[in-house]
């Protein structure tokens, strides 16, 4: 088997200079994510909104939930199916996680906090809402420049106001040397975006490019990978195909990361007007996206649904 490559994902700049929307900077900016998004289904964000302090403390967060005892942990059950705890499953028997609803507000940071530490933690809570506030910010930018480059900004400011976020708290076991070294299964992301930081410097992510080859993307803690999921994936009416993407543990030592996924609640999806002509004819009808969550929760599925999840869904 040839060794993989390391994939040249577009890097693209978000620091404060290019986030002038008045700039030409920013309409070049936007041009980028749109090309992105459009070839890759993702890219690496340069973006100083999350400092190395804040990237730090998120971090320092993420191993102190991870230690907590397992009895705790298991308290750790959401509305939105299958985003609470999860260890070791059959599948991906080196995978754990933990996750946050209503991520980026404090009341969502704080219900997790007590549930973990009823005596509550305050740098905890501190440090995760800080992170989760910019990675958000992140994810909102993305999004305001794709409304933008396709001239339906009224569309997005609509979904918006239902956007909510989840944080996942990602940890890969050290493999400790066995042959399966598979940390999380090939899938499609099910959000509107993604947004994932990993703590240290190196690779384990694997993005699949359209031709079906696998590469490899080195990911710093100073930038973050942005990926299109399966809602955005409908809601540009496929000119956005979300990413199929999976970790290979690389090193004998545990990963973590942390990810920020983006869901749009009690607001029907559907794909704007603007998006829809003689050459891109509609390709989704309108859909609620917790509904589509349980449907691909739903273990009486075929488990090959899962790869074209969203078509067998609301396709036409």
């Amino acid at each position: 088997m040839a060794p993989l490559q390391q994939h040249k994902l577009a890097v693209i700049d978000f620091s404060e200079k290019n986030l002038n929307l008045d700039s030409s900077s920013w309409m070049k900016t936007c041009g980028e994510v749109v090309r992105a998004l459009e070839e890759h289904g993702c890219f690496i964000a340069s973006y100083d909104g999350v400092s190395q302090e804040v990237h730090d403390a998120a971090f320092v967060a993420s191993q102190e939930v991870h230690d907590l005892p397992v009895e705790v942990k298991v308290q750790n059950t959401l509305d939105a199916q299958g985003y609470g705890y999860l260890a070791q499953a059959a599948n991906m028997p080196l995978y754990v996680r933990l996750s946050i609803e209503n991520a980026t507000t404090a009341q969502g940071v704080e219900e997790f906090t007590k549930l973990m530490w009823p005596s509550g933690n305050d740098t905890f809570r501190e440090s995760v809402l800080t992170f989760t506030k910019a990675l958000g910010e992140l994810e909102q930018m993305v999004m305001r420049m794709v409304a933008k480059s396709y001239g339906i900004e009224k569309d997005y400011e609509l979904l918006l106001g239902s956007t909510t976020y989840i944080l996942k708290f990602n940890k890969c076991l050290n493999p400790n040397g066995i042959e399966k070294n598979l940390g999380v299964i090939p899938h499609r992301d099910k959000s509107f975006m993604t947004v994932i930081q990993q703590q240290e410097e190196g690779k384990g992510l694997e993005i699949q490019t359209k031709n079906g080859e696998w590469v490899q993307v080195h990911l710093s803690p100073s930038s973050s990978i942005v990926l299109a999921g399966d809602a955005c994936m409908a809601w540009s009416n496929g000119r956005i195909e979300a990413p199929y993407h999976r970790v290979i543990m690389q090193q004998n030592k545990d990963r973590y990361s942390l990810v920020l996924s983006s869901f749009v609640k009690d607001l029907k999806i559907e794909v704007p007007q603007e998006l829809v002509d003689e050459d891109h004819p509609l390709q989704f009808k309108a859909f609620d996206h917790y509904e589509y969550i349980k449907y691909v929760s739903d273990t009486t599925v075929e488990g090959n649904r899962m790869k074209g999840a969203i078509s067998a869904y609301c396709g036409i």
